[in-house]
């Protein structure tokens, strides 16, 4: 995308700088998920405003503005705004004079990526820097509201995952156990765009290190100072698909050459999946395996068997079994036995946070560990979750995420800004007020806010607040890795 940063807006926002207050110098705003329409959940993952603000706070505006031709740039702006909504309804100076700055007159604070924000807690606060850019925070609103709330969105999702891989790791399997490859993003194919699916993938990554998604890799080492040739950032692995598999069906009459072929010539020291159920699943798996058994053993890796229809529960936890009594394998420390370390159950096709907790249930219950499997979330656990019954979609209202001013100083004096509309019966439209302080309250270890401030109080509060400098008049203030941000979330390690 190329479009001119100036255009990255609702109409309305073009708008608005010479609606506010004759005098206005300074607003303040923040970020807040007002609501949650999911049972028990409660928080939300805070990821991706390190990145954002690089990519398009500092990058994007540099290229595609400040570092512009200004005709070139003012041509472009006048060209959209004049034939759509008026020249006379909008102040085309405003967009010359942040031109002729230079830079983003703002700051960012926020939470440390990879907390967890309750609900009705900002996570992020934005004002501006210079007196004469105080309608730059809320212009930035429709822009950093569109890049944010996805990608924490499935940070959150993938957190949920992990935990329950924790609970049931915990339970059944071997304390030194890795837990991040229990679960991969299989999602890229079924998100909205590129970027949705980069984005989602990374905020994945948090929780897991397995991902379908390549470019989610580059955009970590990015944007998260991270390396994967120093570091786990995250894995992918070696697979088949249905396409592999039916044409050298088509070449062999069978499925038992392929597999040979994987097994001794393509793959001898690598472990890989096999797309199985092409045609006959359980002919595969209860009569082309034992065939296979000598060749399987003597491979230098592990062979997954993966399914990809039918019922998952009943699909993963036969497969064990079954493999269990072709392959053996050994009784862990807490009693529950684990495959021979060259065969492996994973499927990839439907997973959902109930299905995943049921499968892993239901192979407690009949004395085999959760890290016998390994699951695929797509798309479906990216963008929807089912409650009580019914498919509830993630978008920026599941949290009712938004970003609202709360404080000014307009001709000298600091205002109090807020909204409270006496028609939203919900009563999750009411805006903080004032300057905010975000604290950890010690009684209790809950993250909390503290509104109606002044800048006096805040200033007094402010060893305190955990919104921290994050970006300042088109500079990054901090940068947090990849590994930080997952030690925070994880505390048990990926």
């Amino acid at each position: 995308m190329s479009i001119n940063p100036m255009l990255l807006c609702d109409f309305y926002k073009t708008t608005h700088s010479r609606q506010f207050p004759k005098g206005t110098t300074e607003l303040t705003s923040y970020f807040t998920p007002r609501m949650s329409r999911l049972t028990d959940i409660n928080s939300i993952v805070v990821f991706g405003v390190q990145a954002f603000c690089q990519e398009y706070l500092i990058d994007y505006f540099d290229e595609h503005f400040f570092k512009r031709n200004l005709a070139d740039v003012t041509n472009e702006i006048e060209t959209v705004l004049d034939n759509t909504i008026g020249k006379k309804n909008y102040d085309s100076t405003r967009f010359v004079d942040l031109y002729h700055l230079g830079y983003l007159p703002v700051e960012i604070n926020a939470l440390p990526e990879g907390t967890l924000c309750p609900i009705h807690v900002p996570f992020l606060e934005m004002k501006n820097t210079h007196p004469d850019f105080a309608w730059v925070p809320q212009f930035l609103e429709s822009l950093i509201s569109a890049e944010l709330w996805h990608p924490m969105i499935s940070a959150t999702v993938g957190h949920l995952y992990r935990q329950i891989v924790d609970e049931y790791y915990d339970k059944t399997c071997d304390d030194s156990t890795p837990r991040g490859k229990a679960l991969g993003d299989f999602s890229f194919r079924g998100q909205e765009c590129l970027q949705s699916a980069v984005k989602s993938s990374a905020g994945w990554c948090l929780s897991f290190l397995n991902t379908a998604t390549v470019p989610a890799i580059p955009y970590l080492e990015k944007n998260y100072y991270c390396d994967a040739s120093l570091e786990p950032v995250a894995y992918g692995s070696v697979s088949t698909e249905h396409s592999v598999m039916c044409s050298n069906f088509a070449v062999d009459g069978d499925e038992i050459t392929m597999l040979r072929r994987l097994l001794n010539e393509l793959y001898p020291h690598s472990s890989f999946s096999v797309v199985s159920d092409s045609y006959d699943y359980w002919n595969l798996v209860d009569n082309i395996l034992p065939q296979l058994h000598d060749e399987i053993m003597a491979h230098d890796g592990c062979l997954l068997i993966r399914g990809d229809s039918g019922n998952p529960v009943e699909i993963v936890t036969q497969t064990v079994y079954h493999l269990w009594e072709q392959f053996g394998g050994t009784i862990n420390s807490k009693g529950y036995k684990v495959l021979d370390p060259h065969v492996k159950a994973i499927y990839g096709d439907s997973i959902t946070i109930q299905r995943c907790e049921a499968i892993y249930k239901e192979l407690e219950a009949h004395g085999f560990a959760a890290c016998n499997v390994t699951l695929g979330v797509g798309s479906f656990s990216m963008q929807c979750i089912e409650q009580d019954g019914i498919l509830k979609p993630f978008t920026r209202d599941t949290f009712g995420m938004a970003v609202k001013a709360t404080h000014g100083v307009i001709d000298g004096k600091e205002v109090t800004i807020f909204k409270n509309p006496k028609t939203d019966t919900d009563h999750f439209k009411k805006s903080l007020k004032g300057l905010c302080v975000v604290f950890d309250d010690q009684q209790d270890g809950r993250i909390r806010v503290k509104d109606e401030m002044n800048q006096k109080t805040k200033n007094f509060y402010r060893s305190a607040d955990m919104l921290q400098p994050v970006f300042r008049n088109g500079k990054m203030m901090r940068r947090q890795t990849l590994s930080d941000i997952r030690n925070r979330l994880n505390l048990e390690g990926i």
